[in-house]
């Protein structure tokens, strides 16, 4: 028989400053084990605002090293409390290359390993492209004491095949940490159609797949100009949608933050669950795998 796990989701309003940020951060970790959580997921690049609304040369200077200080702050505390954590970061590889990146840290076993964003937006306060450069780790799935997880990064969401890639490789759980919001002036006539749209996407991977989705947002708004004073008066900026979710194998939404609180949902997931919906809707076994290498081409021009 499976064994349960107990997955623990850290929703933030992220302050200025990275000691702020990891210190939360930490607290979450903590919280969130307090309740069980045997896997606590941290959202997209947490030590901070989100910065790629704007192209600034100086916020290089935020990136670091993966392994390196904040997986060194966040490896005793894994190991206290016997928990795997997954800690979003900005990578520094080398002078001038840059990666969004995710830390996987098992209790005491300490760092296993990351695997850095694949999918890179480029799109109106999103301007990802500037900062990462695309993963070249391909998709992963970590075997932890906890279970096998596989990790990635918010806009790999949108993307069924790599959540497919993850899912063959074992893993049972789908973490997303995540930045997403609307953009104000957006809000209103778009944006339950945009929100609604990133809960279906993510469901849709937990019913094609047979597995367990997890997906973890920050909160609050947060300007362009961190200067501008006037900025959330006038929709100067990003306003994430929080609404941290965990998804059953049948697409079910089983637990679901707010839109606009912190708050941290810690839940156990029935592990039976995957194998009893991958034996009714064994999507799985009747793939054909003989017909789509069509799918690395970027598009099937005709003619």
């Amino acid at each position: 028989m499976p064994e349960n796990r107990t997955v623990g989701l850290v929703q933030m309003r992220m302050a200025r400053t990275r000691e702020e940020n990891l210190q939360k951060a930490m607290d979450g970790v903590r919280a969130a084990a307090a309740r069980g959580a045997e896997i606590v997921c941290l959202p997209e690049l947490f030590l901070s605002p989100y910065f790629c609304q704007s192209e600034d040369a100086d916020l290089f200077a935020w990136a670091e090293a993966v392994p390196g200080p904040t997986t060194a702050a966040l490896e005793p505390l894994a190991e206290e409390l016997g928990v795997v954590v997954i800690a979003s970061l900005f990578e520094k590889r080398a002078r001038g290359l840059y990666h969004n990146t995710a830390a996987v840290l098992d209790g005491d076993r300490g760092y296993l390993g990351k695997y850095r964003k694949m999918h890179i937006p480029d799109d109106p306060l999103f301007y990802e492209k500037y900062y990462f450069t695309p993963g070249d780790l391909g998709f992963k799935t970590w075997n932890t004491q906890h279970g096998d997880l596989g990790v990635l990064v918010c806009w790999d969401q949108w993307y069924p095949e790599a959540a497919r890639l993850t899912a063959l490789q074992g893993a049972e759980i789908l973490f997303y940490p995540t930045a997403i919001g609307w953009h104000p002036g957006e809000k209103q006539e778009y944006g339950d159609r945009q929100r609604d749209a990133w809960i279906t996407a993510q469901r849709a991977h937990a019913i094609a797949n047979g597995c367990y989705v997890v997906a973890v947002n920050r909160i609050g708004f947060e300007p362009t100009d961190e200067k501008d004073e006037g900025a959330e008066q006038h929709g100067r900026g990003l306003e994430f949608w929080g609404s941290s979710f965990v998804v059953a194998p049948d697409g079910a939404i089983l637990e679901q933050a707010p839109v606009d609180e912190e708050a941290i949902i810690v839940l156990e997931l029935d592990m039976e669950g995957i194998d009893r919906q991958r034996a009714g809707w064994p999507f799985l076994r009747d793939r054909r795998t003989d017909a789509y290498a069509p799918l690395t081409s970027r598009y099937l021009d005709q003619g």
